[in-house]
């Protein structure tokens, strides 16, 4: 391990400046640009860009087989949502280094599915989750503890542990939201074991705050930043991060869904996975599989009850 002050151009003043930026880690400081780390850790850009050229060259950062890949994804984990259907339609649960979307309208089960995997991460391998903790970044106050305790209870866990283990950010508005975000990074090199980061929704304050087609630009560039800064994390750390997002309706549809995800082409490229829920008969829930790099098309059914996410 090499450390910050071992780096050229690195002295004690500007290491501080780095950790408290949260770019401790040498790969997260690799894989920074220069502009990013110049107004995160208040160093110039000329400094900052020897800084990550340093970096890179400590990690030996080039091109790399397919077979290099093959055994890094050895190291994916996958959380189980609960309920088996819904697991096998995308390979197993959801998985780290990767961001996964659900999507649909109110009630389709996007913060029951959230509730559970804040309380399936914390599960041991065997049993489906990671042994890890959660971060909960809830932009429209929907995250209830007393869901977590049924949750738990449904899973035999101590509840004090399961609250104690989820680490909540209520964001007020897209500043804030994305400034939680960053500090993931500062809360897992303290030493906390986040296997999972949550955000329900994605898009509430970015859809509230940038209003008129004036504004679009402005909001895809900020929520591109924001997902970038997700994205990092999850590759990086080998972190899964799960994203809810709201939809809105399509007049013109004479054909298929009424309703399409917010977030454009934006959202649509950085999500490795996304998931289309809508609401069935009696209570049932029905996943889409609609977009990944290696699984096909399919839908899932699962059903919402006390104990949380059930086939």
């Amino acid at each position: 391990m090499v450390e910050l002050e071992e780096l050229p151009n690195v002295g004690e003043k500007t290491a501080q400046k780095l950790r408290d930026a949260g770019f401790a880690d040498m790969m997260r400081l690799a894989t920074a640009t220069a502009k990013e780390l110049s107004v995160k850790a208040e160093i110039g850009e000329g400094v900052a860009e020897k800084v990550i050229e340093a970096a890179r060259k400590s990690e030996q950062i080039d091109f790399e087989t397919a077979m290099d890949v093959m055994e890094r994804r050895k190291d994916v984990g996958r959380v189980t949502t609960g309920s088996t259907g819904l697991d096998e339609l995308i390979g197993g649960g959801i998985e780290t280094q990767s961001i996964t979307e659900v999507f649909g309208e109110f009630g389709s089960g996007k913060s029951q599915i959230s509730h559970e995997l804040a309380v399936t991460v914390q599960l041991p391998p065997e049993k489906g989750g990671l042994g890890g903790q959660c971060v909960f970044i809830d932009t429209e106050n929907t995250f209830r503890p007393e869901r977590i305790k049924q949750i738990a209870e449904g899973f035999e866990l101590d509840v004090e542990e399961v609250l104690t283990n989820i680490h909540i950010a209520r964001a007020f508005n897209s500043s804030h939201q994305i400034l939680m975000a960053d500090k993931v990074n500062e809360l897992i090199q303290s030493g906390a074991n986040i296997k999972l980061v949550i955000v329900d929704s994605l898009t509430a304050h970015f859809r509230a705050e940038y209003v008129g087609r004036e504004s679009l630009a402005t909001r895809q560039q900020k929520l591109n930043q924001h997902l970038h800064t997700l994205s990092n994390i999850a590759n990086t750390y080998n972190v899964a991060v799960f994203v809810t997002n709201q939809v809105q309706s399509k007049p013109d549809a004479f054909f298929g869904s009424p309703t399409k995800a917010i977030g454009g082409h934006v959202l649509g490229h950085a999500a490795t996975y996304r998931i289309w829920l809508k609401k069935g008969l009696a209570g049932k829930r029905i996943a889409r599989l609609v977009d990944s790099p290696h699984l096909p098309e399919g839908e899932a059914v699962f059903k919402v009850i006390t104990e949380g996410i059930s086939d």
